[in-house]
C-alpha cells in the first residue's frame, strides 16, 4: 500500500507559475531537504498525516478543480511523491509539481508540468543546485529564479545565458522574495536588461497574506 505523509491539501487559487489565478487543489507533502533563508512554509518541514494514495485522490476528487499542484516543502524528498503524480494524471487532472531543484526528476511522469526552482545565492541553498536536472527539462516544464537582491539577480541572468534556459524551457519565472526585494525594482531589471522571462509576483500572499490553507 502506498503512504504518503501530507501536510495540507486545500484548494485555492494558484498563486504563481504559469497556471496562476485558475483554481487549483494543492497536495502539500511533508519534509524538506532545504533550508532557504526566504522559506515561507516552514510548517511543512515535519508533522503531517499519514495517507495512502487512495485517500489522497478521493481527497483530491472532493474539491472538483482540474488544475492539481503537487507541493511541499519538496515532494521528491518522499518516492511515494513518484506514483501519487501518475496517478494524478492517469485521473485525467493537469498536474504540476513544485520542486526546489536538489533532487532527481528524471523519475516524474512526462505529463507532468514540472517548476523547478534553481537556488540563488541568497538562499543560502545555491550549492545544492542539481544541475543534472537541466537536460531533462522540455517546453513543458518552468524554471523559477526567488531573487532577493540585485546579485540574485545577475547570478539569475547568468544561468540562463549559461544552460540557454529561454529557449528549453516553456517560461523562466522571476520572483522577488516578498518584503526583501520591490517587484517594481525587479521588473524595472528586466525591462532595462530586454530579458526572456516572465515576472512574477506571489498572488495568494497579496489575497491572503500567506496564511496556510491559501
Amino acid at each position: 500500500m502506498t503512504e504518503l505523509r501530507i501536510t495540507e491539501i486545500f484548494h485555492s487559487l494558484q498563486g504563481e507559475a504559469r497556471s496562476v489565478g485558475r483554481p487549483t487543489v494543492f497536495v502539500r507533502l511533508t519534509g524538506c531537504p532545504l533550508r532557504c533563508v526566504w522559506c515561507d512554509t516552514p510548517y511543512s518541514f515535519s508533522g503531517g498525516t499519514i495517507m495512502t494514495l487512495d485517500t489522497v485522490l478521493e481527497s483530491v476528487a472532493t474539491h472538483g478543480a482540474r488544475h492539481v499542484c503537487v507541493t511541499g516543502g519538496e515532494p521528491l524528498a518522499q518516492p511515494e511523491c513518484l506514483p501519487l503524480l501518475t496517478a494524478l494524471c492517469d485521473a485525467g487532472l493537469d498536474v504540476s509539481l513544485e520542486t526546489g531543484g536538489a533532487m532527481d526528476i528524471s523519475g516524474v511522469d512526462h505529463r507532468v508540468s514540472k517548476v523547478m526552482d534553481l537556488k540563488a545565492p541568497d538562499s543560502g541553498e545555491a550549492h545544492r543546485n542539481r544541475y543534472e536536472n537541466i537536460p531533462l527539462l522540455t517546453r513543458h516544464d518552468q524554471v523559477k529564479f526567488v531573487i532577493a537582491s540585485r546579485k540574485d539577480y545577475e547570478w539569475a541572468r547568468f544561468k540562463c545565458d549559461e544552460y540557454a534556459l529561454p529557449d528549453r524551457v516553456g517560461d523562466v519565472l522571476f520572483s522577488p522574495v516578498h518584503n526583501a526585494l520591490e517587484p517594481r525594482e525587479l521588473a524595472e531589471w528586466i525591462l532595462a536588461d530586454r530579458l526572456h522571462v516572465r515576472m512574477q509576483v506571489q498572488l495568494h500572499k497579496y489575497l491572503w497574506n500567506n496564511e496556510p490553507g491559501h
